[in-house]
């Protein structure tokens, strides 16, 4: 006679979903006056998260603060943002990921908000834009090259974004896996808005309160020098995503500049016979061949870009969409 065990196995219990882990990150340097304030904001707002703290060179005591605050602290010794973000997407494994900066900027109580909006619509990213980005310190530099910059990545890459360089964001397992950074600096939130365009991440936008750092905390954005970077970013990145249309502009380029050199010398070609000015007819010449060169080499170039592009969503689909659901 066989007999049956009333153990501890239940069916229910085996297909119970399991606990959604969700990590809220924070890339920091210099932030001892606020980097307290902004864990235990986090954790009063998202009570189960665990809290890292990512120090990048600090010679003040952050690191010390945050792990007396109860973060898990970890260094990143290669200096910039864009790096801090690569070894926080390479070492921490999580279902959410939530990105925020140490300054007390960024108003921890929404993080709840920008979760439920990603599980609600299955997205891989939500933005907390900023409002009131203007009263950054009352510096109008920062918010001058904010619109500037903002405008030209519309042109360049899309309406998607209305803030490219906020630092509030919710990230999905799926992207946090499959973005392949390159950027070591403040330019890793241009690369991450242009790498969503590009490969079609489904993203939302959600305006955010930003507020104003405390008169002992100083931005480590340098206008000028930052601002320079990102143009440069954008220049590259322009190059590797639309090689057709980068090439193209520098071929057109060429031709103009060819046809208003040669523009004196045909019209007297044709009133005299004569071509006066062989040096300059030569220069023309020379312009319209590397126009040209340029111009094929951006669709020679366009078709391997459009095969790395599937690459990239190759990779990204790879990763299985969260089930939210449950």
């Amino acid at each position: 006679m066989s007999s049956v065990s009333h153990g501890a196995f239940n069916p229910g219990q085996q297909n119970a979903p399991a606990e959604v882990r969700i990590a809220v990150v924070l890339p920091c340097y210099n932030e001892a006056a606020t980097i307290a304030a902004v864990i235990d904001s986090f954790r009063q707002s998202l009570p189960a998260a665990d809290i890292y703290v990512f120090d990048n060179n600090s010679t003040d005591a952050t690191a010390d603060i945050a792990r007396r605050a109860g973060a898990i602290v970890r260094t990143e010794t290669r200096q910039g943002k864009g790096y801090v973000v690569r070894r926080i997407f390479a070492d921490v494994e999580a279902d959410i990921y939530v990105m925020a900066d140490g300054d007390g900027t960024y108003d921890a109580s929404l993080a709840p908000t920008l979760i439920e909006l990603m599980k609600r619509n299955h997205v891989d990213m939500v933005v907390g834009t900023r409002a009131d980005v203007t009263r950054d310190a009352g510096r109008g530099g920062h918010a001058f090259g904010n619109k500037i910059f903002n405008k030209l990545f519309n042109l360049m890459f899309g309406r998607q974004f209305t803030d490219i360089f906020s630092g509030y964001r919710v990230f999905s397992r799926r992207f946090v896996k499959s973005f392949p950074a390159v950027s070591g600096g403040f330019e890793i939130e241009t690369e991450m808005s242009v790498h969503s365009c590009q490969i079609g991440v489904p993203t939302l936008e959600r305006p955010t309160p930003y507020g104003v750092r405390p008169d002992d905390s100083a931005s480590k954005l340098k206008t000028f020098r930052d601002g320079f970077r990102i143009l440069g970013m954008f220049v590259t990145l322009a190059k590797e995503t639309r090689p057709a249309a980068f090439f193209g502009a520098i071929g057109l380029l060429m031709t103009l500049a060819a046809l208003v050199l040669s523009a004196p010398l045909a019209i007297t070609y044709l009133q005299t016979g004569l071509v006066p000015r062989f040096p300059t007819a030569i220069l023309a010449m020379g312009l319209v061949l590397i126009g040209t060169v340029a111009a094929v080499c951006g669709l020679i170039l366009d078709s391997l870009a459009r095969a790395r592009v599937e690459a990239k969503r190759s990779v990204f689909l790879s990763y299985p969409a969260a089930d939210w659901s449950q």
